[in-house]
């Protein structure tokens, strides 16, 4: 499973301008059952989103074609974890952890 953190590189009215194109490439991921859950961070400078994925170089492929990206008006931290535990309705999502 992955966190993204977005931190915008821009002023937010060059951030409003991409923002349309940016929630169309979320409803994408969602419907493609990537996401689970994103939003604005408070304060407003950038988003997080809950992923999952085949792994890392996926999603660093995926994350490049958000148009945050395209345009240059944020960056992408990405963190990879392994959800051993979850909420009861996210139990599909559990992982194992690899062998030692």
């Amino acid at each position: 499973m992955f966190i993204l953190e977005l931190t915008y590189t821009v002023p937010a009215e060059r951030v409003d301008g991409v923002l349309a194109d940016h929630v169309a490439w979320l409803d994408e991921q969602y419907e493609a059952g990537i996401f689970i859950a994103s939003g604005r961070k408070v304060p407003r400078d950038g988003g997080v989103i809950v992923a999952v994925g085949e792994d890392r170089t996926a999603v660093e492929a995926l994350v490049a074609t958000d148009p945050f990206v395209v345009d240059k008006v944020a960056d992408y931290r990405i963190v990879e974890f392994v959800a051993t535990k979850t909420a009861l309705p996210l139990s599909a999502y559990r992982q194992q952890l690899p062998p030692a």
